[in-house]
């Protein structure tokens, strides 16, 4: 494959983070899976190659539970990444966790349906540990990257990925925040976990933009209420990522690496 065509680190996100990457050219990038949300944006980051892929499409037109998630990572195993980076807009569940502040998650619960979860239904039986689902030579990186910029940083959270495009009721909302859960969010699964069957290293940013509807007294949110949100911290977000960029350990060995180990019968 030619250097063009080529990445270490991928990064998905929304169109906002174009504007990061210097002297970019796209491609589509063809999977058994059909075709990834939109063409592949490939150039430089802090001297790094990175590949920039909008989960959503460039004109959101992909709902959450309509994304191609197989195709989306099947294209930047693709193009050789190994290191993956994934800001998400996300609501809080918890009000010690107030919009504007960004989780590094390093656990989330699976609340969809029906979505295409696996790149192995078979011949071969393949279980993938899936116990810690966040990278954990990423996510120390990311925390400090976030923190070096003085934006306030909680360096656990369990996210819990519901199935959209809708938001929670009141008493759904309610029953995830009695359990303790953080972060509320509706793409994280699968897309976490086909990173993890790739042996992919991956972490997770996640932008609170509002407080969930189960919170006491709190007003029901809006797409567009959220989009201003993130959008207003679109700045903060990017550098971040160039700053988890740089850092990224390009030639260490991770557990996340050797996934499939002990995994297939």
């Amino acid at each position: 494959m030619s250097d063009d065509l080529r990445a270490d680190i991928g990064v998905f996100g929304g169109s906002g983070f174009y504007s990061l990457i210097e002297n970019a050219h796209e491609a589509w990038v063809e999977t058994p899976y059909g075709a990834p949300s939109d063409k592949v944006a490939l150039g430089e980051i802090a001297g790094r190659r990175v590949a920039f892929l909008p989960r959503h499409g460039k004109d959101h037109r992909f709902p959450p539970q309509a994304i191609n998630y197989r195709a989306n990572l099947y294209a930047m195993k693709k193009l050789s990444v190994k290191w993956i980076v994934a800001p998400t807009a996300c609501g809080s569940l918890l009000e010690s966790v107030p919009p504007g502040s960004m989780v590094v998650a390093d656990q989330l619960v699976d609340r969809t349906s029906g979505r295409k979860d696996t790149f192995y239904d078979g011949p071969i039986t393949t279980h993938v540990s899936f116990a810690d689902p966040y990278c954990p030579t990423l996510r120390p990186i990311a925390v400090e990257a976030l923190r070096s910029l003085a934006i306030e940083t909680f360096e656990r959270g369990t996210v819990v990925v519901i199935q959209g495009p809708r938001f929670s009721t009141r008493s759904e909302s309610k029953w995830f925040q009695s359990q303790g859960w953080e972060v509320i969010n509706m793409t994280q699964y699968p897309e976490a976990y086909l990173a993890r069957e790739l042996e992919m290293c991956y972490v997770n940013i996640s932008l609170i933009t509002d407080y969930d509807v189960g919170l006491e007294g709190m007003t029901a949110v809006s797409h567009h209420e959220v989009i201003e949100v993130f959008n207003r911290n679109n700045e903060r977000v990017k550098n971040a990522i160039g700053r988890i960029i740089e850092k990224t350990p390009l030639g260490s060995d991770c557990s996340c690496q050797h996934a499939l180990e002990g995994a297939r019968f």
